[in-house]
């Protein structure tokens, strides 16, 4: 039984396996991104990692996208100094020493900071291979934030257009993209997409093929903020390791220890229950050392290490005494220089020193060297004695051999002792045992781990209630409920026949038999629905823009070229069946000076 439950306890062990990055090669684009036509680079710029590749044609498009990096920059410390210089993505290696240095151009998912935008897309080209000269000679599939605002699009197309020299881009929503590669070629389909990311959460309405984007809704919670609400809670449960405790950590838990409860209330209280517990429990092995500082040090070890300690302590000093015995000996030479000045009766160079030394007349100057001459004196007979009583010292190291003969006991000595032998017992006295101290078994091991057991199911919980986190904002199940009454019931029937999940944190397992309870409880009774989780729900946006690029490659209709740019702005989009909807701003016009000056006439006439 106890042989079970340590088999049973060491498979709950799970280590820590703090990924590192491993950077980039700078990768060739080869013959097939050198056709007769300029091959499409997609890009699916996303908030917590970027992906780009070669939307390339042929039956074989190869397993791509080719680079795969978190959306984060860092500058070194010395910058424009000869520093290091700003590094991106995968070059950082581990994140948790640069936490905080590390800079997002996204505000939620909304690219704002184009400046670390532009670093993110010289990183991409530059593995990419792309070696046109002074410019970026190929279209680009670009991903944008559902309901994009116009000046962000316009910040990125004069980015592109302006730094890059691009021929023409086109932009879609990541999710549609998942959503057009998951829908069979020549199929128009409405549906619901559930879309959840590392910053937001969004349901989108599909009617006929197109967003609807009046109806659109967002939740602002996502991965981020389930990997913080998880550090904190583990945090207050192990405040014995809160520096151990890191996002990089908690992300880790999220992405392969979490999962979404089917029922959280009934799920809590399965958690009640001790076996329950222990079978389910996942023990996280945070890294440790076992051997525990001044536990395994002899007696002698520490004499050796307070020694050697000593030593550097004289060795700092002898070299601090150095130092300033030089500094007091350049002065003194100093001095003694203008004192020669003086006797060679060079009266106009010794005066002009004696007011760069601060001094007023001779006799102070007479004052100053005898004073060094003495301290540098002083100086030179500590030195001596330093040395001399470090030679005795290592000298004297050795111990001494007692002389033998002082030892042996005199003849009165021994009578001495003999009277007081009555005075102790008759029973001959044992020899001495070490005393052996009894220390209890601390098991460095186990101290080290957290018993992540609730949590697998509270942080990931907050997208269907924000209100665990003290957030004022509607779960997955209410928002959806509030877009369906929006419609009709037989379009409410149309859209549930087809609701897709897609995004990096719709990858929890349960997260698909979630959705479909929750419609259940809020559908009419035998009523009929639809839940498909996307078959890659992290690259399928990609996939999805890589094939509508090559679908659409010969489609003037799609992308927003130079002229158009040049044209209409950068705000300027192009519709298409994965694309935001274009809505223009429309200043109001101005009025003409004749109309300002016969209204102004009309109601100076009305108020008389």
């Amino acid at each position: 039984m106890a042989a079970a439950s340590v088999a049973g306890q060491a498979m709950n062990v799970f280590p820590f396996r703090d990924a590192r990055a491993a950077p980039d090669p700078v990768l060739e684009a080869g013959p097939v991104a050198h056709g007769p036509q300029p091959v499409p680079l997609v890009l699916d710029n996303g908030s917590f990692q970027a992906r780009a590749g070669w939307a390339c044609p042929g039956p074989d498009p190869g397993p791509e996208p080719r680079l795969q990096f978190r959306s984060v920059c860092a500058r070194g410390r010395g910058g424009a100094r000869g520093g290091a210089g700003p590094q991106v993505g995968n070059a950082l290696g581990s994140l948790e020493p640069l936490r905080w240095m590390l800079r997002s151009p996204f505000d939620r998912n909304v690219p704002v900071n184009l400046e670390l935008q532009e670093l993110l897309l010289d990183y991409s080209f530059q593995h990419l291979g792309v070696s046109s000269q002074g410019c970026v000679d190929h279209p680009i599939v670009l991903t944008e934030a559902v309901c994009n605002p116009l000046y962000s699009r316009q910040m990125m197309s004069e980015l592109l257009f302006e730094c890059y020299g691009i021929p023409k881009v086109a932009y879609g929503i990541d999710s549609l993209f998942s959503f057009y590669h998951n829908t069979p070629k020549n199929l128009i389909s409405s549906g619901l997409i559930i879309s959840s990311g590392y910053q937001c959460t969004h349901i989108l309405p599909i009617l006929e093929g197109r967003l609807d984007a009046k109806n659109c809704k967002r939740i602002n919670l996502g991965g981020s903020q389930a990997a913080g609400y998880l550090q904190r809670l583990l945090q207050l449960k192990y405040p014995g390791h809160l520096a151990a405790i890191t996002l990089s950590r908690m992300e880790e838990i999220l992405h392969e220890h979490s999962y979404i409860a089917e029922d959280y209330v009934e799920e809590l209280q399965k958690w009640r229950c001790p076996d329950y517990y222990e079978n389910n429990v996942h023990k996280m092995q945070l890294p440790f050392s076992s051997k525990l500082l001044g536990s395994t040090l002899t007696s002698e070890e520490k004499q050796e290490r307070r020694q050697q300690q000593l030593r550097r302590l004289q060795e700092l000093n002898a070299r601090r005494r150095e130092e300033k015995l030089q500094l007091d000996q350049e002065r003194l030479d100093r001095l003694l220089y203008v004192q020669e000045l003086l006797e060679d009766g060079q009266m106009d160079q010794f005066h002009k020193a004696l007011i760069e030394l601060n001094m007023d007349s001779p006799e102070e100057l007479q004052s100053y060297i005898q004073k060094l001459s003495a301290a540098v004196e002083q100086a030179k007979q500590k030195m001596l004695q330093a040395e001399v009583s470090l030679e005795v010292d290592v000298v004297d190291s050795k111990p001494e051999t007692p002389d033998l003969e002082q030892l042996e006991p005199s003849l009165e000595e021994v009578e001495s002792i003999n009277d007081f032998e009555p005075l102790f017992s008759d029973e001959t006295p044992e020899a001495e045992k070490p005393v052996t101290t009894v220390q209890p078994v601390f098991n460095l091991a186990a101290y080290h781990q957290l018993f992540v057991g609730t949590e697998r199911i509270r942080a990931p919980e907050i997208i269907f209630q924000p209100s665990l986190i003290g957030e004022e904002q509607a779960g997955i199940a209410e928002t959806l409920q509030y877009i369906l009454d929006r419609y009709p019931k037989d379009v409410q029937e149309l859209l549930v026949q087809n609701v897709f999940l897609t995004g990096g944190n719709m990858m929890y397992p349960g997260m698909k038999g979630r959705i479909e309870k929750e419609l259940l409880e809020m559908r009419p009774f035998q009523s009929s629905f639809q839940v498909q989780l996307a078959s890659n729900p992290v690259l399928d946006a990609w996939y999805g823009a890589r094939g509508w690029a090559l679908d659409h490659l010969d489609d003037e209709d799609v992308w927003i070229t130079r002229k158009d740019y040049e044209e209409k702005g950068g705000g300027y989009l192009k519709e298409h069946c994965a694309s935001n909807v274009y809505v223009p701003i429309r200043l109001p016009k101005q009025a003409s000076r004749s109309e300002a000056q016969a209204s102004s006439k009309g109601g100076a006439g009305e108020q008389a």
